[in-house]
């Protein structure tokens, strides 16, 4: 998700070229759709515009008022994200499903459990239904809304800040509808504690083949959010692997369906016997690694205890050795040079790697 309001000022000149220069990089790491928040009638013609310039795929998130969503549709917008709890009444919401069908868009029933329709939000307080229970109930009264007005391109999603709502909540649905589900957790956190959330609740899922589509929210930059989400996918697809019975039940198609073609980065955390400061370099090649789309192994390491060794399977590696800093290929060093080369020698021999795939 887009973390800034999106203003026209954004559009014009350097600032506008920043912006899609931005998308095209959010889209090389695997980014493929991306949402903004539009509170007003000049946000929604903002990113009508925008949407109209970049080829990634752009979803106007609406609370509140329904003639926000009908003015985006004006618009070549993707997606919409609608929230059931507060976007008003069954007019309102005929109005923006007879306008997406007609326009051939998709809209996600948005259910959260911060802002639930006030009849289930009183039943929860109440006791009378847990909070999973809740999200589905929302989510499937406002689906039938939906049917009910003839409108079958919908997605469904849940979220929670919980990891145990979120597991319940979307096990639940799919129990009872096979209605593509987008599946996150809300208001997860910064980096680590956010990804930690984020794997703990979306592995289960994903390895039980519930989860069409997954947003890892964090409070950090929208990069980290797509590489997060990459790495668990794959992760997922590794324990789809594993015979029944062991963690996951879904088996080889499953895991093709949920890999992505991510770099596997191999790094050691760093120790007084390092020679050399994998933190910098993984942090200046990070976003560039994962933006190579490939399925390669890279190993950025501090010393020659965990160098060639520890990364012996990595198609390309790096590490230090006292005052040098040695590149290796499958535990096999290929060159030594001094550090200040080392972001050059990488580069090209990385290069070099992908040229001979």
């Amino acid at each position: 998700m887009w973390k800034d309001k999106l203003l026209p000022r954004d559009l014009e000149g350097e600032a506008g070229v920043a912006v899609i220069r931005r998308i095209e990089g959010l889209s090389r790491l695997g980014c493929g759709l991306l949402r903004f928040a539009v509170p007003d009638e000049e946000a929604a013609d903002t990113l009508g515009a925008l949407a109209s310039r970049v080829s990634m795929p752009l979803c106007a998130d609406i609370h509140f008022d329904y003639r926000i969503a009908l003015r985006c549709l004006d618009w070549p917008i993707a997606k919409l994200r609608i929230n059931p709890g507060n976007i008003g009444s069954r007019d309102r919401v005929a109005a923006v499903a007879e306008k997406a069908a007609a326009k051939g868009v998709p809209v996600r029933i948005g259910v959260n459990a911060g802002s639930l329709p006030p009849a289930l939000r009183k039943r929860m307080e109440e006791g009378g239904i847990d909070r999973a229970e809740a999200l589905v109930a929302a989510a499937l009264d406002e689906l039938a809304v939906f049917r009910e007005l003839g409108f079958s391109a919908a997605v469904v999603s849940m979220k929670a800040s919980g990891i145990a709502d979120t597991i319940r909540a979307n096990t639940v649905f799919r129990e009872q509808s096979d209605v593509p589900l987008h599946i996150g957790v809300t208001e997860a956190g910064p980096l680590t504690a956010g990804t930690v959330r984020n794997t703990a609740a979306l592995i289960p899922l994903l390895a039980a083949g519930i989860g069409d589509t997954v947003r890892v929210s964090l409070s950090d930059t929208m990069e980290n959010e797509v590489i997060a989400a990459a790495e668990i996918l794959n992760a997922a697809a590794e324990l789809a692997k594993l015979p029944s019975g062991q963690n996951a039940p879904s088996g080889a198609r499953a895991a093709e369906r949920l890999r992505r073609p991510v770099v596997t980065v191999v790094s050691c955390p760093r120790c007084g016997r390092a020679g050399f400061d994998t933190h910098g370099f993984t942090a200046r090649w990070q976003e560039r690694l994962y933006a190579l789309g490939k399925r390669v192994t890279i190993g950025i390491m501090g010393c020659a205890v965990n160098g060639p060794g520890e990364a012996k399977h990595a198609d390309l590696g790096i590490t230090g050795a006292g005052n040098r800093v040695l590149l290796f290929a499958h535990g096999k060093v290929i060159r030594a040079i001094d550090k200040a080369e080392a972001d050059e020698a990488f580069g090209a021999a990385l290069r070099e790697l992908l040229a001979g795939e």
